[in-house]
């Protein structure tokens, strides 16, 4: 227990989630067993106690996004409620404790939260989340809520502008720090890709890739290889930096019980392959591109209330056409094949980017680097005119 909260303390440090000085883990086995900051691991320890649950972290942000959300909030309302994909799909709403409801009881008040939810966050001190079977669900959640909470942030300002004092010269220093993507340095096999183990190694690592350049949070996104009759696909609730032993070969023609494993998104794998005769498919979630994809000059007037699943309209960010769909076997399946074709990229409406490598996935990759970049560029762009401001 030890080891795995010391690996995923790390991972928060290197993901720059938060600085190691601002982490408490507590985990529960024979005995309760703490790490990172004394303080903040006493408070994890105190409400794991209340829960029936394995493990629970408490994280500060580095960026100062959630406060600030918080602070641009109402008083009496008590959630935030992102409109992405991951907080429908896995959050829901995500519970609010203010700094003036802090109190001695604090772990009871937080404790009552998450008995139905699986991540709140609380103003001053960051997001805390459990998870009921593993700290790996301890670490997921939390960066379940990282995630939701950082996109709805962005969308906010788009709204709304600066309100809080203080928030535009923190956001300045947020903006100043952040460096376009790159693909120096990083090395990919020439495809086509045919060998069961070639396949594989060259999942892991570009699935690493796609998290170490920061296009997915958590568990999110999905990687995937056709070869012969097989299409190799990493699990369902894999991480993709760790996807060694947890990439499915499932017959092209749906005929194992292999699948069950297997991504959710497959079925939009296999649509794609089939409408594109690609022999990759990346899928990630770049929070730029997740931000972008949820502007819609039409929504004034437009009589779609579930835009992420019902709207039908193709719109675009740069040439990469933007859809909506329901994720799983639902509407992406139906709604990304037709577009992807034309442009070997889609973007899904608050969910991320699907790009297609016609021999290996460095087209892919490049792919989704360049339209995050452009996402950037555009919601950069935006802001500014919209606040009056120059960079």
């Amino acid at each position: 227990m030890h080891t795995q909260i010391d690996k995923y303390l790390t991972k928060l440090v290197q993901d720059d989630s938060a600085q190691e000085s601002d982490i408490g883990f507590a985990a529960q086995d024979d005995v309760m067993i703490t790490g990172g900051d004394v303080t903040l691991a006493a408070l994890a320890g105190a409400t794991l106690s209340r829960l029936n649950c394995l493990a629970l972290i408490v994280a500060k942000p580095q960026l100062p996004f959630i406060d600030f959300l918080i602070a641009r909030s109402k008083q009496n309302e008590r959630e935030i409620f992102p409109q992405d994909t991951e907080t429908r799909t896995f959050l829901h709403d995500i519970p609010i404790i203010r700094s003036q409801e802090i109190g001695e009881d604090l772990s009871t008040h937080i404790a009552t939260l998450l008995g139905s939810r699986k991540g709140i966050v609380v103003e001053g001190l960051g997001i805390v989340a459990a998870g009921a079977l593993t700290v790996e669900q301890t670490y997921i959640n939390w960066c379940s809520v990282f995630h939701s909470t950082y996109i709805k942030y962005l969308q906010d300002l788009l709204e709304n502008g600066f309100k809080v004092p203080g928030e535009a010269v923190a956001f300045a220093r947020f903006r100043q720090k952040l460096p376009p993507l790159s693909m120096e340095g990083l090395q990919f096999l020439t495809g086509p890709l045919t060998e069961r183990q070639v396949i594989l190694e060259e999942m892991t690592r570009v699935g690493r890739y796609t998290v170490q350049q920061r296009l997915v949070d958590s568990f999110f996104g999905n990687i995937s290889c056709v070869s012969g009759q097989s299409i190799y696909i990493s699990q369902t609730a894999s991480s993709l930096d760790e996807l060694a032993g947890c990439i499915d070969p499932v017959p092209f023609e749906n005929s194992s019980t292999v699948a069950i494993t297997a991504s959710s998104e497959l079925v939009a794998h296999r649509a794609i392959f089939l409408a594109t005769g690609c022999r990759t498919i990346l899928h990630g979630h770049p929070r730029f591109a997740v931000v972008m994809s949820m502007l819609c000059g039409d929504k004034a007037t437009c009589h779609i209330t579930d835009c992420w699943r019902d709207c039908d309209k193709v719109r675009f960010i740069g040439t990469t056409p933007v859809v909506a769909g329901e994720i799983g076997a639902g509407g992406i399946a139906k709604k990304v094949p037709p577009v992807i074709s034309g442009t070997g990229s889609a973007i899904v409406y608050g969910h991320g980017i699907f790009c297609i490598g016609m021999t290996d996935f460095r087209q892919a990759f490049e792919a989704m680097v360049t339209i995050e970049n452009r996402c950037r560029e555009e919601y950069f762009a935006l802001l500014d005119r919209r606040t009056g401001r120059s960079h």
